[in-house]
C-alpha cells in the first residue's frame, strides 16, 4: 500500500512540474544572449513567439513535446536578432527600384548608368537614382565647382529625360537641365538663387549658372516637380524593404523621419501580416500638422510591429556635402561654417511638447555645432521638467563632438545613435574637411562616449549605406575602411570591444526605443528574435570578419529568411 501511495505521489509531483513544451528547440552553436547572468547557452526553448527556456541542451530537452522541432545550428553562431538604429525604410526600398550609385567610381561611370537607363526609358520619364560620393570616386571630374562636378556631361546623355540624383548622404542632390529647367532653376532664376534659399544652396559657377548641384533644402526645388510616388509603388518599395530587413539579419528598423502616407501603409501591412520586421517610426518634423495630430492621441506602442513614439528633427545638413555646422569653418572651404536646417527654436518647442506628450526627440545633428545646440536645447527642456527623466531623447549621428560636449550626454541621459560604418566610408576624406585637430578630439568617439556612461546604438543610415549590419559591426571593432585600411585603425583608442558592438546592435538599440524588456537580449519572456551568422562574430579575425554571411533570420520563432 505505500508503495502505491509513494507512485501516486510521484506521477501527481511529475504533472506537476511537466514543462511547458516548446514549438521549437535551438541547438548546437554558438549562442551569445546579451544576458550578463547567462552570456553564452548551449540550448534555446521557444514556444509561439516567445522565448520559453535558455541554458543547457539537457535541460531545454526537457521542453521537448511531441511537436517539438529541433533545429540543429551545425556550428553556426546565434545571437539576438539584430536592430538597424537609424535607417530609413522607405528609401532603401525605393533604392532597389531606383538607380543605385553607392558603387560608381568615377563621374564617368554615373554617367554611363544615366546613359543606360535613358536607352530604357520613354522620353520624359524621370530617371532617379542615389548613392553617389564625389569624395570616394577613385577619379574628381576636370570641372569641379565648390568640389562638386557639374551637369554638362549628365544632361547630354539625358536631353529629354528629366534625372534626379541623390547624394549618398541624402543631403545633396544632382539634377540634369531638362530637370532644372522643370523647376524653373536656371542663371535668371534670382529668386532661386541659393543664398536667398534658408537652410539650403544652389551651387553655381561664376557665372551664375547652376551647376545642378542642390544642397540641403534646395532640393526641395527639384522634388516639387517630381511626380508623387503612387500607393502601389510605395507599397512594393516597403515590401523590398522587408525582404532585405531579413536577407540581412534585422528583426527591428528604427525608421528616421516618417511620412503620414508612410505610417500609414505601415499601418496596412501590420494588418496584412507583411512585416518581416518590427518597426519604431520617428515622425517627420517637417510635417507640423503630423506631429500636432500624433500628440492629440499619444504615442502608439506595440513592440510586436509598429510602434510611433518618437520625432526626427533634422538640425543640420552632412559633412559629404559641407552642410554639417561647425563650430569652425570647414579646413577645405573656408568660406562655410554648413548651416543649420531646422530653427533651434523650433527644437526646443518640440523638446518642451515631446516631453508634455510622451514623445521621444531624435534629432539628425553631425556637426558639432549642431551637436551643441541640439544638447542646449534639450538641457533647457529637461530643466523645465525635472520629474521626467526616461526620456530617452536622441542624437542621430553625433558624428562630430566638441570635446566639452562628449560628456552631456551621460549627464543628460541622451542617446548617440551612430552607425560605425560612417567612419569607414567616410574618415579617409573627412579628415579634409575638419583637419586633424578635429578629428582626433572628437569625431566618430565611441569608446570615450561609452566610457562617460552613454548608451551608443548602432546602425547604417541604409540607403546611406548598405544595410548589412556586418559591415557595421566590423567598423566598430577595427575602425578601418571595409578594404581593412590602415592597418590598426583609425584612432584605435576609440574601438568598441566585440561585447560592445553587439549589445550597440542589439540590448541597447532596443533601449534606444524603449523596448529593452522585450527585445535585445536572448531570456525568458523576450521575443523569439534571432539572427543567425556563418561564423562566430565574437571570435573570428578582424581579417575575416566581412565574410560572415547571414543564414537565417528568426522573427517571433518564424523563419522570415534562410540562405539558400
Amino acid at each position: 500500500m505505500k508503495k502505491y501511495l509513494i507512485l501516486i505521489v510521484c506521477l501527481a509531483w511529475g504533472c506537476q512540474t511537466r514543462k511547458t513544451p516548446a514549438d521549437m528547440i535551438i541547438h548546437g552553436g554558438s549562442i551569445y544572449t546579451m544576458d550578463a547572468a547567462k552570456p553564452t547557452v548551449e540550448a534555446v526553448a521557444v514556444k509561439a513567439d516567445t522565448i520559453l527556456f535558455a541554458g543547457t541542451l539537457a535541460e531545454a530537452k526537457e521542453y521537448q513535446g511531441d511537436q517539438t522541432s529541433m533545429l540543429d545550428l551545425k556550428g553556426a553562431t546565434m545571437t539576438p536578432g539584430f536592430i538597424e538604429s537609424h535607417g530609413h525604410i522607405m528609401g532603401v526600398g525605393y533604392n532597389e527600384m531606383n538607380l543605385d550609385l553607392m558603387s560608381v567610381k568615377s563621374y564617368d561611370e554615373l554617367v554611363d548608368k544615366v546613359k543606360e537607363a535613358v536607352a530604357k526609358a520613354q522620353p520624359g520619364e524621370w530617371i532617379l537614382g542615389r548613392g553617389w560620393h564625389q569624395d570616394k570616386w577613385d577619379k574628381k571630374p576636370e570641372k569641379m565647382v565648390k568640389g562638386f562636378q557639374t551637369h554638362e556631361k549628365l544632361s547630354a546623355v539625358s536631353p529629354d529625360n528629366p534625372v534626379y540624383l541623390s547624394h549618398a548622404s541624402g543631403h545633396a542632390g544632382f539634377a540634369n537641365a531638362k530637370a532644372m529647367q522643370l523647376a524653373g532653376v536656371n542663371q535668371l532664376s534670382r529668386e532661386n538663387m541659393g543664398m536667398e534659399i534658408e537652410g539650403g544652396e544652389i551651387i553655381r559657377d561664376k557665372l551664375g549658372n547652376p551647376t545642378g548641384i542642390f544642397n540641403e533644402r534646395a532640393q526641395n526645388l527639384i522634388g516639387k516637380v517630381i511626380p508623387e510616388e503612387t500607393e502601389e509603388t510605395a507599397a512594393r518599395a516597403l515590401e523590398l524593404a522587408m525582404d532585405a530587413c531579413a536577407r540581412n539579419g534585422l528583426t527591428g528598423f528604427h525608421d528616421a523621419g516618417a511620412s503620414r502616407k508612410s505610417i500609414d501603409l505601415f499601418h496596412k501591412f501590420k494588418e496584412q501580416g507583411k512585416l518581416k520586421s518590427r518597426l519604431y517610426v520617428m515622425i517627420t518634423g517637417r510635417d507640423w500638422g503630423l506631429m500636432q495630430d500624433w500628440y492629440k492621441k499619444g504615442p502608439e506602442i506595440d513592440p510586436r510591429s509598429v510602434t510611433v513614439r518618437s520625432i526626427k528633427l533634422n538640425c543640420d545638413g552632412a559633412l559629404g556635402s559641407r552642410g554639417a555646422w561647425l563650430l569652425e569653418p570647414y579646413s577645405d572651404r573656408k568660406d562655410t561654417y554648413g548651416m543649420a536646417t531646422y530653427p533651434m527654436d523650433s527644437v526646443l518647442k518640440t523638446s518642451q511638447q515631446g516631453l508634455k506628450y510622451g514623445f521621444q526627440v531624435c534629432s539628425h545633428a553631425i556637426g558639432d555645432r549642431a551637436n551643441k545646440e541640439v544638447l542646449d536645447r534639450y538641457e533647457i527642456a529637461f530643466k523645465e521638467n525635472p520629474g521626467k527623466t526616461d526620456h530617452r531623447f536622441r542624437v542621430e549621428h553625433a558624428q562630430h563632438l566638441h570635446p566639452n560636449d562628449i560628456p552631456r550626454f551621460a549627464q543628460m541621459g541622451v542617446i548617440p545613435a551612430m552607425q560605425a560604418v560612417h567612419l569607414s566610408s567616410d574618415r579617409p576624406w573627412a579628415i579634409e574637411r575638419l583637419g586633424e585637430k578635429r578629428i582626433i578630439e572628437g569625431a566618430y568617439m565611441w569608446q570615450t562616449l561609452l566610457r562617460s556612461g552613454a548608451k551608443v546604438i548602432n546602425g547604417t543610415d541604409a540607403p546611406v549605406e548598405p544595410l548589412t549590419p556586418i559591415a557595421s559591426f566590423y567598423a566598430s571593432v577595427t575602425r578601418q575602411t571595409l578594404a581593412g585600411e590602415p592597418e590598426g585603425g583609425y584612432e584605435p583608442a576609440e574601438k568598441m570591444t566585440r561585447e560592445q558592438a553587439l549589445r550597440s546592435y542589439t540590448l541597447d538599440a532596443a533601449y534606444g526605443a524603449f523596448e529593452e524588456k522585450v527585445k535585445g537580449s536572448i531570456e525568458p519572456g523576450k521575443l523569439a528574435d534571432f539572427t543567425i551568422f556563418s561564423q562566430d562574430i565574437m571570435q573570428v579575425s578582424d581579417a575575416d570578419l566581412l565574410k560572415t554571411e547571414v543564414i537565417k533570420t528568426i522573427l517571433g520563432g518564424k523563419t522570415v529568411y534562410e540562405k539558400q
